[in-house]
């Protein structure tokens, strides 16, 4: 059994002699209350097959470990082994596979039916690792990620605000977004340059095209300075069309990109095609 007891980690990483490497972006969080916060904030309970991205030391993977039914954790720096047989030694329903999860197949992924992901995320592969889920064949039912401050500003923001961007309108296709909690800076080791924030994604898909849908706010954010007509008539589609379509859902026609919330992406991308709109 894990159990909740707390343990020297960086102890554990000096006598192991691991040394944190840049390219990975490594900042391991220590403090075990907050550990245990970003669990609850994830809502994992005994019943739940977890995924984490980014194990390092494996103090997350324990606080996991300790609330499901199993976690496993996917870890790209092989130096960190000898520090995980320690820190994971009395958690049986916790396996690392060292593997870049964004290599894995679908099929390998996860051997399990619905599962959640929790992972604290390196800034350079946040989004990334986010869309290696959104557009996965088996999404998983939430993910609850530790991110830098500044993005996690961008995924929750709503439209219209300048946080707002093509990664905030795919997301909202597929997962309705918030942000549970902040963290200092000074909560990390080593200490990064700025704070970070826990997100959670719930998965409430809006409709059955998303791929397609992203292809079109991809093309609406192509050019953040030009109106959606010209970024759209750009990408093939007809302005008149475009200036029609925005007319019908109440839009003036030198509107941009980011006053259009997901909901007004789905029904563009039905004018536009000319395809039956959800009910």
């Amino acid at each position: 059994m894990c159990y909740t007891v707390g343990m020297n980690v960086l102890k554990i990483l000096s006598e192991c002699g691991f040394t944190f490497n840049k390219r990975f972006g490594q900042n391991f969080l220590t403090d075990t209350n907050l550990l245990h916060a970003v669990v609850t904030d994830a809502g994992i309970g005994d019943n739940d097959d977890v995924i984490e991205v980014g194990v390092g030391a494996g103090t997350l993977t324990r606080a996991i470990a300790v609330a499901a039914r199993s976690v496993i954790g996917y870890e790209i720096d092989r130096s960190l082994e000898p520090v995980l047989e320690r820190t994971l030694a009395d958690c049986p329903n916790a396996t690392i596979r060292f593997a870049d999860v964004m290599r894995v197949d679908d099929g390998a992924l996860c051997p399990v039916g619905a599962y959640k992901v929790v992972a604290n995320l390196p800034y350079y592969i946040t989004t990334p690792v986010l869309f290696r889920f959104v557009e996965s064949q088996h999404p998983p039912v939430s993910m609850t990620l530790t991110v830098q401050k500044e993005v996690a500003d961008r995924l929750s923001a709503a439209a219209g605000a300048p946080e707002y961007g093509a990664v905030t309108a795919a997301l909202g296709l597929d997962y309705r977004v918030r942000t549970t909690r902040t963290i200092s800076r000074k909560l990390f080791t080593p200490e990064p340059n700025v704070d970070s924030a826990v997100v959670r994604l719930d998965h409430a898909p809006q409709c059955e095209n998303a791929a397609a849908v992203r292809k079109l706010i991809r093309s609406a954010f192509s050019m953040r300075r030009k109106t959606l007509v010209n970024n759209l008539s750009g990408a093939g589609y007809k302005k008149a069309d475009i200036v029609a379509a925005l007319e019908k859902l109440s839009f003036p026609a030198d509107v941009r990109g980011e006053r259009l919330s997901p909901t007004d992406y789905i029904r563009l991308y039905h004018l536009l095609t000319n395809t039956p709109a959800p009910v």
